[in-house]
């Protein structure tokens, strides 16, 4: 039998692996996790998104993707939809497209836009708003996966992330899944990440 693939549409607040654990996450116990959502046994999540972001996830069990896809040296393509906290401006976008130096470290260079409000179903909870601080949106596509790393970037050119939903790890894109479900790569698929 051979490998599997599935992509998965992330909820808000699920954890990005499938037992609570222990330890630094005993805070969070109780809290939803992969095995809630997909009943296939054995694959495991490429790369991380965090409990507090949204979207996108390829889980496999196959351990040379998963190698390829995580290690920053093949430089495979992540791209977020960021709610952020003010107007996205010219200037942010030249800094975040040149690097931001975030934790001692500056980021590789990233693509960025302002987007329009995308279509997303809404989060549980909203995001909260401010009156007197309008709101924006902008798609990040960075060929690095850093702990955090897009809201820290948004934060260190003054638009902290309000909402993160990652829409498309290189070529594989959100489409119609709606947040919980799951369905397996098809077979033209798998050959296009293999081939990267």
């Amino acid at each position: 039998m051979g490998y599997r693939y599935l992509l998965f549409n992330k909820p808000f607040r699920v954890l990005c692996q499938f037992t609570a654990g222990t330890g630094e996450l005993e805070s969070i116990q109780g809290r939803r996790t992969l095995a809630d959502f997909i009943p296939v046994r054995n694959v495991y999540p490429v790369g991380r998104l965090d409990f507090d972001s949204e979207g996108l996830v390829l889980l496999t069990d196959d351990g040379g993707l998963q190698h390829r896809f995580t290690d920053p040296k093949f430089g495979h393509p992540r791209t977020y939809w960021a709610q952020v906290e003010g107007m996205v401006d010219p200037e942010s976008l030249r800094q975040l497209e040149a690097g931001v130096v975030i934790q001692g470290y500056r980021t590789q260079p990233a693509h960025a836009r302002p987007i329009a409000e995308p279509d997303l179903p809404p989060r549980d909870p909203p995001i909260r708003y401010r009156k007197n601080i309008p709101a924006s949106w902008i798609e990040i596509t960075l060929r690095e996966g850093r702990n955090r790393q897009v809201r820290r970037m948004t934060a260190a050119v003054g638009l902290p992330t309000l909402r993160l939903v990652r829409v498309a790890l290189g070529r594989l894109c959100i489409d119609a899944l709606v947040p919980g479900t799951w369905r397996d790569l098809e077979a033209s698929e798998i050959r296009d990440i293999k081939n990267k």
